[in-house]
């Protein structure tokens, strides 16, 4: 007879915490005694939420990279994430997608925090606010978009979260001085958020990825004039073509 389900995941949250743990220490120590600790602290936390969930596909070498980064390098956003999860079991309806999130190297929640009405939120491995997602769009926009910020976080590490922290005042301000300079047209609201968030790189390779650029709701005169990337749409359809079509 197997394991029952609930045995399985506590056996997987106490390896993934374990090792997790372990690897966030040593990476924080080759730094700092005190950042050693906290990162082993937050990677084990972290290694216990995603174990327990099963998000990573061990299976497969994304899984093992996404653990990795998770646990040492992408740690600083991750920190954000535990946030998110705290956010969404306090706040009703929250909503965990297993079906977005399950060995798919992420967590997804149809609600919790986010900063706008109708925008998720991405913080770390955590998506929040992902909406219905039984709708093609709103699930597209988690595989598609958000799911490009879950990887940027990895990638970047404390970069990531430095990019946002000193892009969007930066970019607030350069929006309020090119709304004046155009003479004002439209509300200011709205080219001071395309220059604080459209216009941020990051934003412009995730908004490019879902084949969204520009993207719905800026001030497109202000639009980068080509897409960051191709849309993840087409690069899939590319591979899956066969080479006799």
């Amino acid at each position: 007879m197997g394991r029952p389900s609930w045995l399985r995941s506590a056996l997987e949250a106490a390896v993934v915490a374990a090792a997790g743990g372990a690897l966030g220490r040593a990476a924080g120590r080759r730094i700092d005694p005190d950042l050693g600790t906290a990162l082993g602290l937050v990677a084990a936390a972290n290694g216990a939420v995603s174990g327990w969930r099963g998000i990573y596909a061990w299976r497969r070498p994304s899984g093992v990279a996404a653990f990795v980064l998770d646990a040492t390098w992408g740690a600083p956003a991750v920190a954000g994430s535990l946030v998110s999860h705290v956010v969404a079991a306090v706040r009703p309806g929250s909503g965990y997608e297993a079906s977005l999130s399950q060995r798919q190297n992420r967590h997804v929640y149809r609600g919790g925090a986010r900063l706008k009405p109708g925008f998720a939120l991405t913080l770390g491995n955590v998506v929040s606010g992902a909406g219905d997602v039984d709708t093609p769009r709103r699930r597209r926009l988690v595989t598609e978009h958000e799911d490009v910020h879950v990887w940027q976080a990895r990638w970047l590490g404390p970069f990531y979260v430095l990019t946002y922290a000193v892009w969007y005042p930066l970019g607030s301000l350069a929006g309020y001085v090119v709304w004046r300079r155009r003479g004002r047209q439209g509300p200011a609201a709205r080219t001071v958020e395309t220059c604080s968030y459209y216009l941020n790189p990051l934003e412009w390779w995730a908004y490019s990825r879902d084949g969204r650029w520009p993207a719905p709701g800026m001030v497109s005169e202000l639009a980068y004039r080509r897409a960051a990337a191709r849309p993840l749409a087409e690069v899939r359809a590319g591979r899956s073509r066969s080479p006799l079509t």
